[in-house]
């Protein structure tokens, strides 16, 4: 047996409220300005005055008053148009994210507890739908549906479901040879209840983290797809679609294309380390 001292402990607590707050503070920045964009927002993110065009951001020379991050080609409001472009990235990742967790998971579950057959197809579904590359998969899918966000939710829940699927089902086998699942049967428990009752509470860390992965996947697919015009109206604000101008003025607008980049990075970072922070705090093998 190893000891652990309290140093060490100590320490290992400061990792894990690291990897936690640091992520989760960002993520619900993004959500409240989210939520009260219209409150939050300084200007019209669709109002557009030439007179304004590409103002620089307020910690730059020939800045103008109320454009903090300063203005586009068309004069609107760079802040604003990043602010209500939080809300699609956020209703995306979430709605996204949680339909294609929902389908994946049960799926892997059921392959990787009940085997034979079911395992045997799903295993060869999850093979023949990894095939196609998953960005021009969506990006057809959404040519086919048409543009909106109906057609791009739907395109990122039909190609990464895949994902969870794989690691549930890994996940799964492992515990599926626990003592406690052996101890569940002896006990007179159907394999749907030991399934759902036992199983799932030992998995549903991985699945969390996948959650959270999964909702930076989403809203960096979304992204790509407003980039090329595939999402929404080019005319809503969208942080791809102002990457997307940001690209051709960098040389003399350079902020039109930075501080969405960043907001995406940032957003996408937190996601992916709020994830592992979560299965590290609240996996029961690790504990």
């Amino acid at each position: 047996m190893v000891d652990v001292t309290p140093t060490q402990t100590r320490a290992r607590v400061r990792r894990i409220n690291f990897r936690l707050w640091v992520p989760l503070t960002w993520i619900a920045v993004v959500f409240v300005a989210a939520l009260f964009a219209p409150l939050l927002a300084p200007h019209d993110p669709l109002a557009q005055d030439l007179m304004l065009e590409r103002l620089p951001p307020f910690f730059m020379s020939g800045s103008e008053p109320g454009y903090l991050l300063g203005t586009d080609s068309l004069g609107r409001d760079v802040l604003s148009r990043m602010i209500y472009g939080a809300r699609i990235a956020l209703f995306v990742g979430v709605v996204a994210a949680l339909s294609t967790g929902i389908f994946g998971s049960i799926l892997g579950l059921v392959a990787g507890y009940y085997g034979g057959w079911w395992d045997r197809v799903i295993s060869r579904l999850v093979d023949i739908w990894m095939a196609f590359p998953p960005v021009l998969f969506a990006v057809l899918l959404v040519a086919v549906m048409g543009t909106g966000l109906t057609s791009v939710i739907a395109a990122i829940a039909l190609i990464d479901w895949t994902r969870f699927a794989r690691v549930i089902r890994a996940e799964t086998m492992v515990q599926a040879h626990m003592d406690y699942v052996d101890s569940a049967r002896i006990g007179g428990a159907r394999r749907l209840a030991t399934l759902f009752s036992e199983i799932l509470p030992n998995v549903l860390p991985s699945i969390i983290a996948l959650l959270m992965l999964e909702m930076g996947i989403a809203i960096i697919v979304e992204a790509i797809l407003s980039f090329v015009n595939l999402s929404i109206s080019s005319d809503d604000p969208t942080w791809g679609s102002m990457i997307a101008e940001g690209r051709g003025a960098i040389h003399f607008a350079w902020w039109v294309l930075l501080f969405p980049l960043i907001a995406l990075f940032l957003t996408v970072l937190s996601f992916s380390t709020l994830g592992e922070g979560l299965k590290k705090q609240f996996d029961p093998v690790l504990q």
